[in-house]
């Protein structure tokens, strides 16, 4: 009895610290999800979900049905966008726990969870109503199954792994590092190979095939938008020097001794591939994702954040950091591991201090005299708030997706708001999927030529160099321009105007605006005079 006493006892405690920690979290991340604006990319994706179909110029169809889901069942809000994202995000540290556990034993299952809480990457998982949410989710319970149909050849474990690869094409085009990752081990891990000679791999790949079918589809429909953006409008594919900090990167985004000691223990797990469960799953997996990344970072695109992507790498390394710990004789490598889940801890206070203060319109103005502005969470209701005193039954028309995006959702989408050709939109992929709705220029004049339009103008919404050359050209885009309101936000950091005027006749001149040009466009010239007066 005292034997299954002191073996039980150690199991309950750190049961008790995940439960504790998860429970905080979640709380938290519900508080953040119920008050945090919207995200710039998360706005379009809400917009998206107006629009049901098989997939959009920029994305799979799965994160705009789940948005579509949330508000179905608890209204429209940024609670209700988000909600299913929160659950998901909650699922991930079970799944890292039933991982561990099945690998190693009940303790190492509550520790490797607990250390999931903590990296911050994972633990602030569904906040935000992202792509990225369900991917990872998916992608483990893949790697949760792959271990499982190694050990024990289970009808059931093989429909996970083919269900879960199926989510992961629903969701985003990087699902095919997962499917690269797993080729990999079936191709060079002993037990991998052995996979062949069953035949839930081919149903496991025939589930997984099903989630191509909308990819195909919208692809299809839109003349390949969005195979294009991912693969081609993104990405220079040629090699960028600067891409050689992405470990620097990644020790920030996991805080720097756990991002030191997950390597450790992916070089280990690599060493020990042969031992077969449960190194060699891990080897490969956190391996591939990781060196893969890495690799196609050098070459991708370096413009847009992608700290998270290797993620999914991360997650099994978990379970393997607290076994190799116990192995080391001496205290020195639980001393850094302990100092490792304190930097963890800051670092993820930190992340979700920065969230709290985004939400907080008092607390922004602290964020933007500390040089660490949320742009991309602020302002936006703020300009709705400007449009309904100022609107006369006028068009609604904004000078770029976003804006088009976040207004659209402040205003509950009661009547369209279209879009400017903004270059964002090209940027962002978003071109396509606003034609296709008829939400661009050509659908504006299409609908409404000659009609009185509100236009808002986010001065603030490019580099410098950028914004000089589009606004410039913006009076092409409306005829007689008058501006009606304008909010100017934390010291001019954030700028939107309002002009109403009338929608042109005839498509635009191309090509950048001349000086004669720009001095005549009222628009130039008050976001010039706005851009001086905030820079004194």
């Amino acid at each position: 009895m005292r034997d299954r006493v002191s073996v039980v006892a150690p199991v309950a405690r750190w049961r008790a610290a995940f439960l504790t920690v998860f429970a905080v979290q979640q709380m938290l991340k519900c508080w953040l999800a119920a008050t945090l604006a919207p995200f710039t990319d998360e706005a379009f994706y809400w917009l998206e979900s107006r629009h049901p179909a098989w997939g959009y110029s920029d994305l799979p169809p799965l994160t705009a049905w789940l948005i579509r889901l949330g508000e179905s069942v608890a209204g429209h809000g940024v609670f209700g966008m988000r909600w299913p994202f929160l659950a998901l995000g909650a699922a991930l540290p079970w799944i890292v726990v039933r991982f561990a556990r099945e690998a190693f034993d009940a303790r190492i299952g509550w520790q490797a969870g607990l250390l999931c809480l903590l990296l911050p990457l994972a633990g602030t998982l569904g906040v935000l109503a992202l792509p990225d949410v369900p991917l990872t989710v998916a992608i483990m319970l893949a790697v949760l199954a792959l271990a499982r149909v190694t050990r024990e050849d289970r009808r059931r474990d093989w429909w996970l792994l083919g269900v879960s690869l199926a989510l992961a094409w629903m969701t985003h085009y990087r699902a095919a590092m997962p499917i690269l990752v797993g080729l990999l081990f079936l191709l060079f891990a002993p037990r991998g190979r052995q996979l062949w000679r069953r035949p839930g791999l081919w149903q496991a790949l025939a589930v997984a095939a099903l989630g191509l079918v909308p990819l195909a589809v919208s692809n299809w429909r839109q003349h390949g938008a969005g195979i294009a953006f991912q693969l081609v409008d993104r990405n220079p594919w040629r090699f960028h020097a600067s891409a050689l900090v992405q470990p620097v990167e990644q020790a920030l985004a996991c805080t720097p001794l756990l991002y030191a000691m997950l390597l450790w223990v992916a070089w280990k797990a690599w060493r020990r591939r042969g031992e077969g469960a449960p190194w060699d799953v891990m080897a490969f997996v956190s391996g591939g994702f990781l060196g893969l990344y890495f690799l196609l970072g050098l070459f991708a695109d370096d413009v847009r954040f992608r700290a998270h992507w290797p993620l999914p790498g991360y997650l099994p390394l978990l379970a393997g950091l607290p076994v190799l710990v116990a192995a080391k004789t001496g205290a020195s490598a639980r001393r850094w591991l302990a100092a490792a889940v304190l930097v963890a801890v800051l670092g993820q206070g930190l992340g979700l201090a920065w969230l709290g203060m985004a939400a907080t319109p008092g607390a922004a103005r602290r964020l933007a005299d500390l040089k660490a502005f949320p742009y991309a969470f602020v302002g936006w209701r703020e300009a709705a708030e400007l449009i309904e005193p100022a609107r006369q039954g006028e068009v609604l028309v904004a000078d770029n997706f976003a804006l088009a995006a976040e207004l659209a959702f402040f205003l509950d989408d009661r009547q369209p708001v279209y879009s400017l050709d903004s270059p964002l939109n090209v940027k962002h992929g978003r071109a396509p999927q606003l034609a296709l709705w008829h939400l661009d220029e050509a659908g504006l004049r299409a609908a409404h030529a000659g009609q009185p339009m509100l236009l808002a103008v986010e001065e603030t919404a490019q580099g410098e160099r950028e914004r000089f050359a589009w606004l410039g050209t913006i009076c092409r885009r409306i005829d007689g321009p008058r501006e009606v309101a304008r909010v100017s936000l934390y010291d001019g950091r954030k700028r939107v105007a309002l002009y109403a005027g009338t929608v042109p006749l005839r498509m635009p001149a191309s090509g950048d605006a001349s000086p004669a040009e720009r001095g005549a466009c009222p628009i130039w010239l008050a976001s010039q005079a706005a851009a001086d007066s905030a820079a004194r």
